[in-house]
């Protein structure tokens, strides 16, 4: 049973409750929108991969599960549960999952 409870100022999910992977590329869920950051679940199956990109906002990944690896402005970083990862505003990154993969992730205004 999945136990999500939002009030005007706090939410509580069981996130391993939520965890659920594609047969193929990524399952996304946004948890909580704010104006000005946003929490969302990202599931990817084996094999998947994000090509180069960046991002507006500043972005953390919080590792629950899996395994991959995550090349931030040109270094590799490997991801597997409890990794914590900030990735500024604007830096280019790539991500492939060697494993199926589940993440936290955080964007926030950058400022």
């Amino acid at each position: 049973m999945t136990t999500t409870m939002q009030t005007s100022s706090s939410l509580t999910a069981q996130l391993k409750d939520k965890l659920e992977y594609p047969d193929t590329g990524i399952l996304s869920k946004v948890l909580l929108k704010l104006p000005h950051c946003q929490y969302t679940l990202l599931s990817l199956a084996a094999g998947t991969e994000i090509a180069e990109h960046s991002s507006a906002r500043n972005a953390v990944v919080q590792v629950l599960e899996g395994q991959g690896t995550l090349r931030l402005t040109g270094q590799d970083i490997h991801l597997e549960p409890g990794v914590f990862v900030l990735m500024p505003a604007n830096a280019p990154h790539a991500l492939k999952a060697s494993a199926n993969l589940a993440f936290l992730l955080t964007l926030s205004d950058a400022g």
